[in-house]
């Protein structure tokens, strides 16, 4: 396993490293629900705390469905986390556990 690159603070997933969190992603339930508050300060909280204790976080879009192409990369540029991917009414983020959690913030080894 190899820990995701950094370029100028910048996060770049390699597609195989893409296609492992998606395959992870497609096995959870959704963590979070965005409701009628949207984008709250609240909300944006519960996210933050979520990605600190997991890396990838399953988000559905309750209500705001017809922004949820706007609203899911908010979502990931507000919590400094990735956007792997928006299906339906759901987004997938990832963000590396800080250091000194249980288990290193690593995706799986691109090949290179």
């Amino acid at each position: 396993m190899k820990p995701i690159a950094y370029h100028a603070g910048v996060r770049t997933l390699t597609n195989p490293q893409l296609r492992e969190l998606k395959a992870r992603a497609q096995l959870m339930k959704p963590t979070l629900k965005v409701g009628h508050d949207g984008l709250s300060d609240a909300f944006i909280a519960a996210l933050d705390q979520a990605l600190k204790q997991q890396d990838l976080v399953k988000v559905k879009f309750s209500d705001f469905k017809e922004q949820k192409n706007e609203l899911a990369p908010q979502l990931a540029s507000r919590t400094s986390s990735e956007l792997v991917m928006r299906v339906g009414n759901v987004a997938v983020l990832y963000r590396p556990r800080p250091a000194g959690a249980d288990a290193a913030a690593t995706v799986p080894d691109s090949g290179d």
